[in-house]
């Protein structure tokens, strides 16, 4: 079980300095400019916003399970967080801080789900590895997150490096399309109304999971 309670930030900032210190500069300059890509294009902007209706959705989980957005909604508030997938230390680092609030979601009336474009298999590993207290949805060709708002072409100098260094995403998402989600953490009411978003075209920031514990509660 995940035992460091720091802030997300802070272990974000940790990851953040590991790969400055061990990652080649030229490497982290290539990531750096699909990020200022992303923001030029101020894709987070034109993501689903508060006061929007959320799609409704019928997704696989990591189980093969069909998970409903119409059921979950019926049991109370509903947490989407939007992830790359398990390849992403940053996602892991998300998720496992999400996990440990898990409780007070649920104890909150609420349900969460993780969603990615990686294949049943792999949120499958994700799940198992990171001992996750709550499912990863499938998101196959990004059908869900693309209604979102979120979906983006992985640019070509970082497809080439993604290949180089074992991010195959053909291969974890099961599609040629070289798309990921920008990271996104959403709250949806009972009457499917966004409450509270996150969204950030930079994927080593995420919300913090106190902030979306109290738009749970307080709304």
């Amino acid at each position: 079980m995940v035992s460091d309670t720091r802030p997300l930030r802070e272990i974000l900032a940790d990851r953040k300095r590991a790969i400055e210190r061990y990652v080649p500069a030229d490497v982290q300059a290539v990531h750096d400019r699909a990020v200022a890509e992303l923001k030029a294009r101020r894709l987070a902007a034109h993501a689903l916003g508060v006061g929007a209706q959320s799609p409704s959705f019928e997704l696989l989980d990591h189980k093969g399970t069909t998970v409903s957005s119409g059921d979950l909604l019926a049991k109370g508030r509903l947490v989407l967080l939007f992830i790359r997938g398990r390849w992403c230390p940053f996602c892991v680092a998300q998720m496992e801080a999400m996990s440990a609030i898990a409780g007070r979601i649920a104890d909150a009336g609420a349900s969460m789900v993780g969603i990615s474009p990686q294949t049943e298999k792999q949120a499958f590993f994700m799940h198992n590895q990171h001992e996750l207290a709550f499912p990863l949805l499938v998101d196959t060709h990004h059908l869900l997150a693309r209604q979102f708002g979120l979906v983006y072409r992985v640019p070509e100098e970082q497809q080439a490096l993604y290949s180089r260094t074992f991010v195959n995403l053909p291969f974890v998402n099961g599609d040629g399309s070289w798309e990921l989600p920008i990271p996104a953490a959403f709250v949806i009411d009972r009457d499917g109304r966004v409450i509270f978003g996150a969204v950030e075209e930079d994927y080593r920031v995420r919300a913090e999971p106190g902030d979306i514990l109290a738009a749970v509660e307080n709304g």
